[in-house]
């Protein structure tokens, strides 16, 4: 294991000072640089992790407990936390609880566990991707990126551009803009995958979308093995936005065949 380390250590800071200069290159060029979280009591993975990231051009926060990544969180502008399930004290599923009462960052767990029903707990908890170890490091930069540019284009920088794009429907506002909904006169916060699905459902009002369709506009690749993620995002949303979400009146079931969303 010393052995491993010793070989991570030195490609990692190998990366580093390559990426120095990579980096002065981008900040001329006005690019700003993604501030993302690793939190795992795997001081291997964590690495490896960081290695990746820091040679796409992220800047990489680490933490090896739940508590230390949340007081990290409390200081740090953080854009997207890559979270490991199973940690010793408060456990990964607590901590991204712990996140969402006040905070929509995207949110990529990390576990070995590989069922159906971990995914939805992982899932159902507020996280926005469930990745399963052992992972490839290039599928995750992937999803990390994937998860940053939704989050960018909903948390802009600039607000220049004072056009509110809104979508109004019975008891429900979007603003597309300013990621903002309203349901029954109450604000609601929604994560970006969520609110994409919302924006997808509603921008295409009384038209049916299967599992299948949502997963393939939203996280932009083909779902090639049934599994319950949708479902449970859309329950998710229910449960934000619906006045009792047994009886849902904003998204409604199509049985067998997918969700809407009606004028």
């Amino acid at each position: 294991m010393e052995i491993i380390s010793d070989i991570i250590r030195t490609a990692f800071y190998c990366m580093l000072s390559d990426y120095n200069e990579m980096y002065i290159d981008r900040e001329d060029m006005g690019m700003e640089q993604a501030r993302i979280l690793v939190v795992d009591d795997d001081k291997e993975i964590a690495d490896l992790v960081e290695i990746h990231l820091v040679s796409e051009g992220y800047s990489v926060r680490k933490a090896n407990t739940a508590k230390e990544g949340l007081q990290i969180l409390e200081t740090a502008d953080i854009m997207l936390v890559i979270l490991d399930i199973m940690m010793p004290g408060m456990d990964g599923l607590t901590m991204c609880g712990r996140i969402r009462e006040n905070s929509t960052v995207p949110i990529i767990m990390l576990s070995a566990r590989s069922s159906d029903l971990d995914k939805i707990i992982g899932l159902g908890t507020g996280a926005d991707d469930y990745v399963i170890k052992p992972f490839n490091p290039l599928e995750l930069t992937a999803r990390v990126k994937s998860q940053l540019r939704r989050y960018t284009k909903f948390n802009p920088s600039s607000h220049d551009d004072k056009l509110d794009k809104e979508i109004v429907l019975d008891h429900l506002i979007i603003n597309k803009e300013s990621h903002k909904v309203v349901a029954y006169g109450k604000d609601v916060k929604l994560t970006p995958i969520e609110f994409d699905i919302l924006h997808l459902l509603s921008s295409n009002v009384g038209r049916v979308f299967s599992t299948d369709d949502i997963f393939e506009r939203v996280w932009n690749e083909k779902m090639f093995e049934a599994n319950n993620t949708v479902m449970v995002h859309i329950r998710r949303i229910r449960e934000k936005i619906e006045m009792d979400s047994r009886d849902a009146q904003i998204i409604k079931t199509v049985w067998g065949v997918g969700y809407k969303i009606e004028e």
